[in-house]
């Protein structure tokens, strides 16, 4: 039995064995690297090592193999939005082109499904006419109580560039968040080595964040701060740390701290700028009116 599949766009330069596991099956390495030498797998009638970098229009030809996904794979939960939910995206976007979309997320939607929510804006942009016959690519994320800016890539192409941009800290991102209490600096940084966990193994990450006091009041600080890393919950728990937790922050909070019992994390992704090819991009987005409401009640002001 042969099965034949043309390499897309979408995984150009894409190692071979990653294509069969993403595409094909979840198949150990050893298993792949036995059937290429066997010549039960061949890109273009030619044997090709497993690490063989895949190019648009490569036919892959796969000989006599029976693939089966491993059995403890789930198939992944797909949510469907609502018509009204539908209708209501097209105020989100605040960036449309060929490559990829800026939303403004609101609060209370995952990024992708997960086991504790299953609604989220990836299932949703999949059913958009901007995504149409097209596949949104998370390039990074933001917490689901958090609103703001988001990029989603269209094509595998500009998921890797973006993806290469966040690694090497190209993607400057500016937050508002309302937190508890004053500060002696108006401005400042805060570095921190935050602990998380990966199974059993204690997983211990360097975090940068740059703060400053835009607004203030008694009880109440209005903060524009800036992430130099991008770690996990990275401002949520730095914060913590400092002794001025988040408004509205249910898990990152001081347990006695009767404040936080809003429903409205105060965490806006307000700003985010990068270049490409020489062109620069540089995109806002309104905190949504229980933000500004928000605001309005501890009498601080953005501007």
């Amino acid at each position: 039995m042969k099965q034949t599949f043309i390499v897309n766009n979408d995984f150009v330069n894409t190692r071979l064995d990653r294509w069969l596991r993403k595409n094909i099956s979840n198949l150990p390495q050893s298993y792949i690297e036995k059937n290429i030498r066997k010549g039960n797998i061949k890109i273009n009638n030619k044997k090709k090592k497993s690490s063989y970098k895949l190019q648009a229009r490569d036919q892959i030809d796969i000989y006599n193999l029976n693939f089966k996904n491993n059995s403890n794979n789930k198939i992944p939960f797909i949510y469907k939005p609502s018509k009204k939910e539908l209708a209501s995206t097209s105020n989100i976007f605040v960036e449309n082109n060929n490559d990829f979309v800026v939303i403004n997320k609101p609060s209370g939607i995952s990024v992708q499904s997960g086991t504790k929510s299953s609604k989220n804006i990836l299932d949703i942009l999949r059913k958009t006419k901007e995504f149409d016959k097209l596949k949104p690519y998370p390039v990074h994320r933001i917490d689901k109580d958090t609103s703001g800016l988001l990029i989603v890539a269209k094509n595998r192409k500009y998921a890797q560039l973006f993806t290469t941009l966040f690694r090497i800290r190209k993607i400057h991102k500016i937050y508002l968040g309302v937190v508890l209490g004053n500060f002696e600096k108006k401005t400042g940084t805060y570095t921190d080595f935050l602990i998380h966990y990966e199974g059993k193994r204690k997983i211990i990450d360097k975090a940068i964040t740059h703060y400053k006091v835009l607004d203030f009041n008694k009880n109440y600080s209005l903060l524009r701060l800036s992430p130099e890393t991008g770690r996990k919950h990275q401002l949520r728990k730095q914060l913590l740390i400092h002794g001025h937790p988040i408004i509205g922050d249910s898990k990152y909070r001081i347990s006695d701290n009767k404040t936080n019992k809003n429903n409205i994390l105060m965490l806006h992704a307000y700003k985010i700028n990068f270049s490409i090819n020489d062109i620069k991009y540089n995109y806002q987005a309104e905190p949504p009116l229980m933000f500004k409401k928000m605001l309005n009640e501890k009498y601080l002001k953005i501007y």
